[in-house]
Protein backbone atom coordinates (compact mmCIF):
# COMPACT_ATOMS: atom_id res chain seq x y z
CA UNK A 1 0.00 0.00 0.00
CA UNK A 2 0.85 3.49 -1.16
CA UNK A 3 3.29 4.87 1.53
CA UNK A 4 2.46 2.84 4.63
CA UNK A 5 4.65 0.01 5.68
CA UNK A 6 2.62 -3.73 5.78
CA UNK A 7 2.66 -6.82 6.64
CA UNK A 8 3.55 -7.53 3.36
CA UNK A 9 6.78 -5.49 3.80
CA UNK A 10 8.54 -7.16 6.67
CA UNK A 11 9.40 -10.27 8.04
CA UNK A 12 8.39 -10.23 11.52
CA UNK A 13 9.46 -14.16 12.72
CA UNK A 14 10.60 -14.45 16.16
CA UNK A 15 10.16 -10.32 16.63
CA UNK A 16 8.33 -8.61 19.99
CA UNK A 17 5.40 -6.57 17.96
CA UNK A 18 3.82 -4.02 19.92
CA UNK A 19 0.30 -4.57 18.60
CA UNK A 20 -2.20 -1.65 18.76
CA UNK A 21 -6.15 -2.48 18.28
CA UNK A 22 -9.52 -1.17 19.33
CA UNK A 23 -11.49 -3.72 20.18
CA UNK A 24 -13.51 -1.20 22.21
CA UNK A 25 -17.18 -3.23 22.33
CA UNK A 26 -20.49 -3.34 24.06
CA UNK A 27 -20.90 -4.93 27.41
CA UNK A 28 -23.77 -6.43 29.00
CA UNK A 29 -24.25 -4.43 32.39
CA UNK A 30 -24.78 -6.19 34.92
CA UNK A 31 -22.74 -9.23 34.24
CA UNK A 32 -19.55 -8.04 31.73
CA UNK A 33 -20.20 -10.09 29.59
CA UNK A 34 -19.20 -8.78 25.90
CA UNK A 35 -22.17 -8.48 23.67
CA UNK A 36 -20.44 -8.16 20.40
CA UNK A 37 -17.11 -9.86 19.41
CA UNK A 38 -16.93 -8.44 15.80
CA UNK A 39 -14.17 -6.07 16.12
CA UNK A 40 -11.95 -9.42 18.25
CA UNK A 41 -12.78 -11.15 15.18
CA UNK A 42 -12.02 -8.87 12.85
CA UNK A 43 -8.19 -8.77 14.25
CA UNK A 44 -7.40 -12.66 13.91
CA UNK A 45 -6.11 -12.46 10.37
CA UNK A 46 -3.36 -10.12 11.79
CA UNK A 47 -2.37 -12.68 14.66
CA UNK A 48 -2.42 -15.21 11.98
CA UNK A 49 0.79 -13.86 10.28
CA UNK A 50 1.86 -13.01 13.92
CA UNK A 51 2.16 -16.60 14.82
CA UNK A 52 5.71 -17.08 14.77
CA UNK A 53 6.40 -13.37 16.63
CA UNK A 54 6.25 -12.44 20.28
CA UNK A 55 3.39 -10.06 20.52
CA UNK A 56 2.20 -7.82 22.99
CA UNK A 57 -1.55 -6.28 22.75
CA UNK A 58 -2.77 -2.89 23.52
CA UNK A 59 -6.29 -2.16 23.74
CA UNK A 60 -8.59 -0.09 25.67
CA UNK A 61 -12.31 -0.23 26.52
CA UNK A 62 -14.36 2.73 26.80
CA UNK A 63 -13.22 5.50 29.00
CA UNK A 64 -12.79 6.78 32.61
CA UNK A 65 -15.94 7.95 34.37
CA UNK A 66 -17.92 5.47 31.97
CA UNK A 67 -20.38 2.32 33.71
CA UNK A 68 -18.31 0.01 30.96
CA UNK A 69 -14.87 1.04 31.69
CA UNK A 70 -13.45 -2.04 32.43
CA UNK A 71 -10.28 -4.23 32.80
CA UNK A 72 -9.46 -5.84 29.33
CA UNK A 73 -10.53 -9.28 31.01
CA UNK A 74 -13.60 -10.09 28.95
CA UNK A 75 -11.65 -9.75 25.75
CA UNK A 76 -8.91 -11.59 26.57
CA UNK A 77 -10.90 -14.26 27.59
CA UNK A 78 -13.02 -14.38 24.18
CA UNK A 79 -10.05 -13.76 21.98
CA UNK A 80 -8.25 -16.72 23.55
CA UNK A 81 -11.74 -19.31 23.09
CA UNK A 82 -11.48 -17.32 19.15
CA UNK A 83 -7.97 -18.25 18.81
CA UNK A 84 -8.11 -21.46 20.47
CA UNK A 85 -5.31 -20.59 22.49
CA UNK A 86 -4.25 -19.32 26.13
CA UNK A 87 -3.37 -15.57 26.09
CA UNK A 88 -2.12 -13.95 29.29
CA UNK A 89 -3.53 -11.37 30.72
CA UNK A 90 -1.47 -8.75 31.92
CA UNK A 91 -2.92 -6.17 35.11
CA UNK A 92 -0.74 -3.61 33.48
CA UNK A 93 0.53 -1.07 31.02
CA UNK A 94 3.98 -0.20 31.02
CA UNK A 95 4.85 -1.14 34.65
CA UNK A 96 8.26 -3.54 35.94
CA UNK A 97 5.51 -5.96 35.83
CA UNK A 98 5.07 -5.59 32.10
CA UNK A 99 8.62 -5.39 31.12
CA UNK A 100 9.39 -8.15 33.12
CA UNK A 101 6.54 -10.15 31.61
CA UNK A 102 7.74 -9.02 27.79
CA UNK A 103 11.26 -10.10 28.51
CA UNK A 104 9.89 -14.20 28.79
CA UNK A 105 7.04 -14.05 26.01
CA UNK A 106 8.08 -17.74 24.39
CA UNK A 107 8.39 -16.83 20.38
CA UNK A 108 4.26 -17.25 19.01
CA UNK A 109 2.74 -16.84 22.16
CA UNK A 110 0.59 -13.32 23.38
CA UNK A 111 0.17 -11.02 26.47
CA UNK A 112 -2.85 -8.78 26.45
CA UNK A 113 -2.05 -5.76 28.65
CA UNK A 114 -4.64 -4.47 30.54
CA UNK A 115 -6.91 -1.22 29.37
CA UNK A 116 -4.39 1.63 28.23
CA UNK A 117 -6.57 4.22 28.89
CA UNK A 118 -6.08 3.24 32.85
CA UNK A 119 -2.90 5.34 32.33
CA UNK A 120 -2.74 9.19 32.90
CA UNK A 121 -0.40 9.57 29.71
CA UNK A 122 -3.20 7.83 27.46
CA UNK A 123 -6.25 9.44 28.43
CA UNK A 124 -7.27 12.62 30.54
CA UNK A 125 -4.75 14.32 28.77
CA UNK A 126 -4.87 16.64 25.69
CA UNK A 127 -2.01 16.74 22.78
CA UNK A 128 -1.27 18.93 20.38
CA UNK A 129 0.85 17.03 17.71
CA UNK A 130 1.71 13.31 17.36
CA UNK A 131 5.07 14.52 18.14
CA UNK A 132 4.07 15.60 21.63
CA UNK A 133 2.75 11.57 22.67
CA UNK A 134 6.22 10.40 21.74
CA UNK A 135 7.76 12.03 24.43
CA UNK A 136 6.14 10.03 27.40
CA UNK A 137 6.94 7.31 29.78
CA UNK A 138 4.99 4.68 27.99
CA UNK A 139 6.22 5.19 24.58
CA UNK A 140 9.48 5.45 26.29
CA UNK A 141 9.43 2.20 28.46
CA UNK A 142 7.45 0.06 26.13
CA UNK A 143 9.69 1.08 22.61
CA UNK A 144 12.92 -0.33 24.96
CA UNK A 145 11.43 -3.88 24.89
CA UNK A 146 10.02 -3.86 21.37
CA UNK A 147 10.99 -4.28 17.84
CA UNK A 148 8.03 -3.26 16.04
CA UNK A 149 4.65 -1.45 16.17
CA UNK A 150 1.75 -3.12 14.15
CA UNK A 151 -1.61 -1.24 14.48
CA UNK A 152 -5.08 -2.05 13.43
CA UNK A 153 -6.95 0.53 15.65
CA UNK A 154 -8.62 1.91 12.68
CA UNK A 155 -11.57 2.97 15.27
CA UNK A 156 -9.96 4.95 16.53
CA UNK A 157 -7.08 6.42 13.73
CA UNK A 158 -9.03 10.09 13.84
CA UNK A 159 -8.00 10.25 18.09
CA UNK A 160 -3.96 11.27 19.11
CA UNK A 161 -2.57 8.86 22.18
CA UNK A 162 0.98 7.82 23.29
CA UNK A 163 -0.12 4.06 22.14
CA UNK A 164 -1.69 5.37 19.31
CA UNK A 165 0.58 7.59 17.37
CA UNK A 166 3.89 7.47 20.05
CA UNK A 167 5.72 5.04 18.35
CA UNK A 168 6.52 7.00 15.23
CA UNK A 169 10.12 7.24 15.12
CA UNK A 170 11.04 4.93 17.84
CA UNK A 171 10.13 1.67 15.63
CA UNK A 172 9.00 1.13 12.46
CA UNK A 173 5.25 1.49 12.34
CA UNK A 174 3.12 -0.63 10.23
CA UNK A 175 -0.47 -1.54 9.53
CA UNK A 176 -2.05 -4.44 10.15
CA UNK A 177 -4.22 -6.34 7.74
CA UNK A 178 -7.35 -4.97 9.16
CA UNK A 179 -5.93 -1.50 8.92
CA UNK A 180 -5.17 -2.16 5.51
CA UNK A 181 -8.38 -3.12 4.20
CA UNK A 182 -9.57 -0.22 5.89
CA UNK A 183 -7.67 2.29 4.68
CA UNK A 184 -7.75 0.76 0.77
CA UNK A 185 -11.34 -0.29 0.81
CA UNK A 186 -12.76 3.46 2.20
CA UNK A 187 -9.91 5.28 -0.39
CA UNK A 188 -12.14 3.47 -3.18
CA UNK A 189 -15.35 4.83 -1.67
CA UNK A 190 -13.30 8.02 -1.66
CA UNK A 191 -11.46 8.60 -5.08
CA UNK A 192 -12.06 5.77 -7.41
CA UNK A 193 -15.75 4.07 -6.63
CA UNK A 194 -17.23 2.13 -9.24
CA UNK A 195 -19.98 4.39 -10.66
CA UNK A 196 -22.46 5.19 -10.39
CA UNK A 197 -21.92 5.54 -6.99
CA UNK A 198 -24.81 5.93 -4.57
CA UNK A 199 -24.35 6.47 -1.05
CA UNK A 200 -26.70 6.56 1.84
CA UNK A 201 -25.99 7.91 4.55
CA UNK A 202 -28.25 8.08 7.89
CA UNK A 203 -28.28 8.24 11.68
CA UNK A 204 -28.44 10.84 14.32
CA UNK A 205 -24.98 12.32 13.78
CA UNK A 206 -26.38 15.04 10.95
CA UNK A 207 -23.50 16.52 11.07
CA UNK A 208 -20.92 13.70 10.45
CA UNK A 209 -23.33 12.80 7.56
CA UNK A 210 -23.71 16.06 6.10
CA UNK A 211 -19.89 16.37 6.06
CA UNK A 212 -19.52 12.98 3.98
CA UNK A 213 -21.84 14.12 1.74
CA UNK A 214 -19.87 17.46 1.20
CA UNK A 215 -16.76 15.75 0.79
CA UNK A 216 -17.93 13.54 -1.96
CA UNK A 217 -19.56 16.22 -4.02
CA UNK A 218 -16.71 18.04 -3.93
CA UNK A 219 -14.82 15.26 -5.41
CA UNK A 220 -17.63 14.83 -8.02
CA UNK A 221 -17.32 10.91 -7.06
CA UNK A 222 -20.99 10.75 -6.66
CA UNK A 223 -24.09 10.09 -8.43
CA UNK A 224 -26.86 9.76 -5.57
CA UNK A 225 -26.91 10.82 -2.11
CA UNK A 226 -29.89 9.25 -0.41
CA UNK A 227 -30.39 10.63 3.06
CA UNK A 228 -32.57 8.52 5.55
CA UNK A 229 -32.64 8.70 9.56
CA UNK A 230 -32.70 11.73 11.27
CA UNK A 231 -30.54 12.85 8.75
CA UNK A 232 -33.04 12.38 6.09
CA UNK A 233 -35.42 14.40 8.56
CA UNK A 234 -32.86 17.07 8.87
CA UNK A 235 -32.91 17.78 4.78
CA UNK A 236 -36.29 17.24 4.26
CA UNK A 237 -36.55 20.16 6.84
CA UNK A 238 -34.09 22.14 4.99
CA UNK A 239 -35.64 21.66 1.41
CA UNK A 240 -38.88 23.02 3.11
CA UNK A 241 -40.88 20.53 4.48
CA UNK A 242 -42.50 20.98 8.24
CA UNK A 243 -41.69 18.08 10.12
CA UNK A 244 -43.24 19.29 13.33
CA UNK A 245 -41.50 21.08 16.51
CA UNK A 246 -40.96 17.60 18.26
CA UNK A 247 -38.66 16.23 15.57
CA UNK A 248 -37.15 19.88 15.01
CA UNK A 249 -36.21 20.05 18.20
CA UNK A 250 -34.74 16.56 18.50
CA UNK A 251 -32.85 17.34 15.79
CA UNK A 252 -31.23 20.47 17.86
CA UNK A 253 -31.01 18.75 20.83
CA UNK A 254 -28.76 16.43 19.16
CA UNK A 255 -26.83 18.30 17.10
CA UNK A 256 -26.01 20.73 19.99
CA UNK A 257 -23.47 23.33 19.18
CA UNK A 258 -23.11 21.34 15.83
CA UNK A 259 -26.67 22.70 14.71
CA UNK A 260 -25.56 25.60 12.82
CA UNK A 261 -23.17 24.28 10.90
CA UNK A 262 -24.92 21.21 10.27
CA UNK A 263 -27.90 23.26 9.13
CA UNK A 264 -25.79 25.33 6.59
CA UNK A 265 -23.97 22.57 5.01
CA UNK A 266 -27.06 20.59 4.23
CA UNK A 267 -28.36 23.89 2.71
CA UNK A 268 -25.50 24.25 0.73
CA UNK A 269 -25.95 20.51 -0.86
CA UNK A 270 -29.49 20.99 -0.96
CA UNK A 271 -29.30 24.48 -3.16
CA UNK A 272 -26.27 23.11 -5.50
CA UNK A 273 -26.96 19.14 -5.77
CA UNK A 274 -30.66 18.70 -4.92
CA UNK A 275 -30.86 16.69 -8.61
CA UNK A 276 -28.90 14.30 -6.80
CA UNK A 277 -30.36 13.73 -3.63
CA UNK A 278 -32.90 10.86 -2.35
CA UNK A 279 -34.92 12.55 0.17
CA UNK A 280 -38.23 10.37 1.97
CA UNK A 281 -41.52 10.88 0.08
CA UNK A 282 -43.01 8.79 2.82
CA UNK A 283 -41.89 8.08 6.71
CA UNK A 284 -43.35 6.14 9.56
CA UNK A 285 -44.44 8.14 12.99
CA UNK A 286 -45.14 6.66 16.64
CA UNK A 287 -48.70 7.50 17.82
CA UNK A 288 -50.36 5.90 20.54
CA UNK A 289 -47.19 3.49 20.50
CA UNK A 290 -48.38 2.25 17.28
CA UNK A 291 -46.37 2.63 13.62
CA UNK A 292 -48.70 4.67 11.61
CA UNK A 293 -47.11 5.67 7.64
CA UNK A 294 -47.29 8.86 6.71
CA UNK A 295 -46.93 10.67 3.05
CA UNK A 296 -44.00 14.09 3.49
CA UNK A 297 -46.99 15.45 2.35
CA UNK A 298 -48.99 14.85 5.34
CA UNK A 299 -46.70 16.88 7.67
CA UNK A 300 -46.03 18.77 9.96
CA UNK A 301 -46.75 15.73 12.67
CA UNK A 302 -46.19 16.24 16.54
CA UNK A 303 -45.39 12.59 17.11
CA UNK A 304 -42.03 11.03 16.99
CA UNK A 305 -40.64 10.19 12.98
CA UNK A 306 -38.76 7.00 13.31
CA UNK A 307 -38.53 5.38 9.87
CA UNK A 308 -38.55 6.10 6.30
CA UNK A 309 -41.95 4.39 4.47
CA UNK A 310 -42.23 1.66 1.71
CA UNK A 311 -42.87 4.41 -1.16
CA UNK A 312 -39.24 6.18 -0.28
CA UNK A 313 -37.53 2.45 -0.74
CA UNK A 314 -39.41 1.42 -3.63
CA UNK A 315 -37.47 4.49 -5.25
CA UNK A 316 -34.59 3.85 -3.55
CA UNK A 317 -34.33 0.12 -4.95
CA UNK A 318 -33.53 0.61 -8.50
CA UNK A 319 -30.98 3.14 -8.20
CA UNK A 320 -29.67 0.48 -5.49
CA UNK A 321 -29.49 -2.74 -8.15
CA UNK A 322 -28.01 -0.45 -10.68
CA UNK A 323 -25.26 1.03 -8.16
CA UNK A 324 -21.29 -0.02 -9.76
CA UNK A 325 -20.94 1.41 -5.37
CA UNK A 326 -23.03 1.99 -2.51
CA UNK A 327 -21.60 3.58 0.61
CA UNK A 328 -23.89 3.13 3.58
CA UNK A 329 -23.28 4.88 6.89
CA UNK A 330 -26.13 5.15 9.48
CA UNK A 331 -29.58 3.87 10.03
CA UNK A 332 -32.92 4.58 8.55
CA UNK A 333 -34.88 4.48 11.54
CA UNK A 334 -35.17 3.84 15.22
CA UNK A 335 -34.52 0.12 14.37
CA UNK A 336 -33.76 -0.74 17.81
CA UNK A 337 -37.79 -0.67 18.77
CA UNK A 338 -38.72 -3.59 16.21
CA UNK A 339 -42.04 -1.66 14.85
CA UNK A 340 -39.33 0.66 13.26
CA UNK A 341 -36.72 -1.65 12.32
CA UNK A 342 -38.56 -1.97 8.43
CA UNK A 343 -36.50 0.98 6.68
CA UNK A 344 -33.29 0.14 7.98
CA UNK A 345 -33.21 -3.96 7.41
CA UNK A 346 -35.03 -3.42 4.31
CA UNK A 347 -31.84 -1.30 3.02
CA UNK A 348 -29.62 -4.04 4.44
CA UNK A 349 -31.66 -6.65 2.23
CA UNK A 350 -30.62 -4.16 -0.76
CA UNK A 351 -27.18 -4.17 0.45
CA UNK A 352 -26.63 -7.68 0.84
CA UNK A 353 -28.62 -8.54 -2.43
CA UNK A 354 -26.38 -6.20 -5.25
CA UNK A 355 -23.46 -7.26 -7.19
CA UNK A 356 -22.56 -3.26 -6.67
CA UNK A 357 -19.00 -2.98 -3.98
CA UNK A 358 -20.46 -2.71 -0.87
CA UNK A 359 -18.99 -1.16 1.99
CA UNK A 360 -20.43 -0.02 4.94
CA UNK A 361 -19.41 2.82 7.43
CA UNK A 362 -19.36 1.15 10.48
CA UNK A 363 -20.60 2.12 13.92
CA UNK A 364 -24.52 1.10 14.34
CA UNK A 365 -24.84 0.28 10.72
CA UNK A 366 -22.01 -2.42 11.07
CA UNK A 367 -22.84 -4.07 14.42
CA UNK A 368 -25.74 -4.61 12.27
CA UNK A 369 -24.22 -6.25 9.72
CA UNK A 370 -22.52 -8.43 12.30
CA UNK A 371 -25.76 -9.22 14.25
CA UNK A 372 -27.72 -10.33 11.52
CA UNK A 373 -24.40 -12.69 9.98
CA UNK A 374 -23.92 -11.28 6.35
CA UNK A 375 -20.33 -9.82 6.91
CA UNK A 376 -19.69 -12.15 4.55
CA UNK A 377 -22.33 -10.81 1.38
CA UNK A 378 -20.74 -6.82 1.47
CA UNK A 379 -17.83 -6.24 0.37
CA UNK A 380 -16.50 -3.92 3.52
CA UNK A 381 -17.80 -4.07 6.90
CA UNK A 382 -15.65 -0.92 8.85
CA UNK A 383 -15.09 -1.41 11.84
CA UNK A 384 -14.83 2.33 12.44
CA UNK A 385 -17.36 4.81 13.54
CA UNK A 386 -16.24 8.01 14.16
CA UNK A 387 -12.96 7.45 12.04
CA UNK A 388 -14.80 6.01 9.09
CA UNK A 389 -16.79 9.20 8.92
CA UNK A 390 -13.37 11.40 9.58
CA UNK A 391 -12.19 9.56 6.82
CA UNK A 392 -14.81 10.00 4.31
CA UNK A 393 -14.90 13.49 5.63
CA UNK A 394 -11.31 14.24 4.20
CA UNK A 395 -10.17 14.91 8.15
CA UNK A 396 -6.96 14.70 9.06
CA UNK A 397 -5.94 11.12 10.65
CA UNK A 398 -3.23 11.00 13.24
CA UNK A 399 -2.42 7.46 12.89
CA UNK A 400 -2.50 7.39 9.40
CA UNK A 401 -0.21 10.22 9.70
CA UNK A 402 1.96 8.25 11.76
CA UNK A 403 1.90 5.41 9.59
CA UNK A 404 3.28 7.30 6.52
CA UNK A 405 6.12 9.77 8.97
CA UNK A 406 7.38 6.30 10.02
CA UNK A 407 7.55 4.82 6.61
CA UNK A 408 9.30 7.67 5.52
CA UNK A 409 12.07 7.07 8.47
CA UNK A 410 11.81 2.98 7.77
CA UNK A 411 10.95 2.50 5.02
CA UNK A 412 14.51 1.95 3.11
CA UNK A 413 15.82 0.77 6.34
CA UNK A 414 14.01 -2.83 6.68
CA UNK A 415 16.95 -4.43 5.49
CA UNK A 416 19.17 -2.72 7.90
CA UNK A 417 17.11 -3.46 10.59
CA UNK A 418 16.68 -7.21 9.81
CA UNK A 419 12.84 -7.12 8.85
CA UNK A 420 12.93 -7.07 5.08
CA UNK A 421 10.49 -9.73 4.06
Amino acid sequence: MEGVLTLDDVDLSGRTVLYRVDVNSPLEPSSGKLLDDGRLRAIVPTLSRLKSSRVIILAHQSRPGKSDFTDMSPHCERLSEIMGKSITLIPDVCGDAVLEEIGKIPEGEIIFLDNVRSNDEEYGKIYDSNKQTESTEIVSRLSGVSDVYVTDAFAAAHRRSPTLTGFTNSMPCIAGTLMESEISNLRIALNDPPRPYLAILGGAKCDDSVRVAHNLLSKEKVDYISFVGVTGNLMLWISGKDIGERNKDFIRNTLGGQFNSAWDAGKGIFSNHSEMLLLPIDVAIESDGARVPLSIEDLPSEDPIYDIGIETLRKLSPIVKEAGCILWNGPASYFEHSEFAFGTIEILNMCTETDAMTIIGGGHTSALVNSRGVSDKVTHNSTGGGSTMCFLSGEPMPVIASLKESFKKFGERLSDLGLKS
